[in-house]
This record gives C-alpha cells, structure tokens and sequence, in this order.
C-alpha cells in the first residue's frame, strides 16, 4: 500500500504530498483526528515515501545513500496522484517492504504498554534519533496513541522536540491532541484527519477484506465470511459502515454488529428493570454511552425528518421509527443532553452502580419502557 491507495483523507494527503514536493519537512508531524481513520495507516505509509529508493531515483540524483526528494513544481503537484511521476512510495523496494514489516533500522513504532507510554519508551526513541540514519534518507520515528505519554514521558520527550536530530521526522499519532500538552502540541506541523462518509468507509472496508492483509480482527472476519451473500453483504456493509461512524478501522476491528446487539440488551434490561447483565469496565460504560446517544440521536433525526436513510443504526429503522412515534422530542433531547454530559464525566472513574442507576432512571423517566430490538 501507498499514500495513494488511501481513501478518504486528501486533504491530509495532499497537505504531506505539498511538502514532499517542496521538500520542506518539518521535524515534527501530529497526525490527529478520532481512532480508526487512518492516521497510523498513513503515518508508516509517509515513512516509506521519504524512504523509498525508487523515489529517491525518480529524477537521476545518484547519491549512494538518500538523495534529496525531488522537487517538483506547482503543475506537477496538482497532478501527482494522477500522473506518472509521484511523490509516494514504491511499495515494492526493500525498504518499503522493510518499514511494512517494522524491519527497516531506521524506523520505530512506539506504542502504549497498559494503556501508558512511560519515560523508558521516550528515551529509546532518543537513542535511536542519536545515530545518523543506517542505509535511509532519514529516521522515521511514529508514535502511536501519543495522549498516553505520562507526565515524565512527557517532560523528556519536550527536549527531542525542542532539538530535533538532523535527519530525523517524528510522528505522533493522538485521537485526543488536547490531551497532550500544549508545549508539545505547538511545536509539532498538525494535520488533521476526518471521519469517512458511510461511502468511503464501504470502499475501505470493501478493499481491506478483499486483501485479507493487515492486523485481524473479528469486524474484517466476520466481513470474508458472508462475502458470499451478495444482498446479505451490502446490507451488513451498510450496517457497519455507519455503526463506525465514519473509522473504517473500528470497523475492520471489532464486530459492531455484535457489539449494539449487547448495548441493546443492556438497553431492554435497564429500562424494564432487569439487572441479570451489567456493565464489566470503563470501556464498557463508554462504549454502551456510545451507542445509547447514537440511537438517541437516530430517534430524534426519524421524528424530525421521517428519512431511514438519515439513520446510523439503518437495520434498526422499525424500532426506532416506532420510538419516535411514542416520545416527545423534547424529552429524547433532554435524555440525549443528559447522557451526552454523564459519558464527559466517565473520565473521572465514576461508581459503576450508582452510574447504572442515574442512567436507568433517566431512561425510565424520558423514554418509557419503548426500547429499539435486535435485528439478528
């Protein structure tokens, strides 16, 4: 895979592809945007294109380690994913192949070990940004999920960026950036990531499963196995896509089919007074917010708007038609601003059984006993 092969983010795209053909790169990336977009995907795919050895070729510069990238001019930039000549990896060179297989010496991935990233990581990475680059252009170090940078993870990493080795880029990689502190914020290039449209992420999801490469996951299994059923595959495409709400990556990752199918009997259960399952940790209480404000808000759009097609739970349009036929607006919209400030409060490890019972009685008070059903 290639810069070019990525869908959905051009803007992002075409803001690294400006100053690759320019070539003026900064030290720094943060690559920011919600989890499952793509941010990671097109974070080692760069890294492969200032690396590529095919690319550093492209204009006849021999230099036997890293020439300078090319530059390019205005016309040449507006048609480079179209044309010829591009600023994007090969994907075939052994140094592509290298970096996809987290071979390459002078590329790192750091990633959070317990949901932290603790001074030891930011001190290997200041090791490996210590040595001139091995047989690249440059070091590429990516660091995944970097909001979990601890505060002394934080401190020490400040000092790579504030003197950033020569021939080094570093990435990080934040769903929250508000969560990082602003003296490292500021001084990295910021490109933003969007969520998808359900379009987009069907043709993500469509060319992942159809490669059956990159990290499993029970979303893309689940996907290859009815691959068969054409209708059946379309509908549960559909499905998926918007349940993802725009991070194909979720969707290849997790069965969210599986997983509204439990919000709802923890729905049905809360609002009827039956406690035979609860929520298990704190990923499970946000998770269940999630998809309670998604129906919320898809009861809410079906009342105003009488559209199915508007709806992100689309294979539940019965019952929450039905819903907004039974409830006033104004009390769906005060259950969906109360649920909405509950989850902004989760951070802060509330009780579980007193959580449980606030929710249950604001669900019991605005909504009744009139809950959407599973379709499966």
């Amino acid at each position: 895979m290639a810069l070019k092969d990525i869908i959905g983010q051009e803007k992002a795209i075409n803001i690294l592809l400006g100053t690759l053909g320019q070539n003026r790169i900064p030290s720094s990336y943060l690559f920011a945007g919600e989890s499952g977009i793509g941010k990671k995907f097109t974070a080692v795919n760069f890294a492969k294109t200032l690396n590529c050895q095919q690319l550093a070729g492209k204009r006849g510069s021999g230099e036997a380690r890293g020439p300078e990238l090319p530059d390019f001019s205005a016309s040449e930039l507006a048609n480079l994913r179209t044309s010829g000549l591009q600023a994007d990896c090969c994907d075939e060179c052994p140094s592509c192949k290298k970096i996809d297989s987290q071979t390459h010496p002078d590329f790192m991935m750091i990633t959070p070990e317990k949901s932290e990233i603790r001074v030891e990581e930011v001190r290997a990475i200041e090791e490996a940004l210590s040595f001139a680059p091995y047989e690249g252009k440059r070091k590429v170090v990516i660091v995944d999920e970097a909001e979990a940078m601890n505060a002394s993870a934080a401190n020490a990493f400040l000092k790579t960026l504030e003197e950033p080795p020569p021939q080094s880029i570093i990435i990080l990689i934040a769903s929250s950036p508000e969560r990082l502190p602003e003296t490292i914020r500021s001084r990295c290039s910021r490109v933003n990531f969007l969520p998808l449209s359900p379009e987009k992420c069907e043709e993500v999801i469509k060319e992942a499963v159809k490669r059956g490469s990159g990290e499993a996951g029970k979303g893309k299994d689940n996907l290859k196995s009815s691959e068969s059923a054409d209708s059946r595959t379309s509908e549960l495409l559909s499905t998926v896509s918007r349940l993802s709400m725009g991070r194909p990556g979720l969707a290849l990752s997790n069965d969210l089919i599986e997983e509204r199918d439990w919000f709802i009997r923890l729905f049905r259960g809360m609002v009827n007074g039956e406690n035979k399952e609860t929520w298990g940790d704190k990923e499970e209480i946000e998770k269940w917010f999630d998809y309670a404000i998604t129906v919320l808000r898809d009861t809410a759009v079906f009342k105003i708007t009488g559209q199915e097609n508007m709806l992100i739970n689309i294979d539940l349009k019965d019952s929450i038609a039905g819903m907004s036929k039974t409830i006033e607006l104004k009390d769906i919209i005060e259950s969906y601003i109360k649920l909405t400030f509950l989850k902004g409060y989760l951070r802060f490890n509330l009780n579980k059984s007193i959580t449980w019972n606030y929710t249950r009685f604001i669900l019991r008070k605005f909504i009744g006993f009139a809950s959407p059903r599973a379709s499966r």
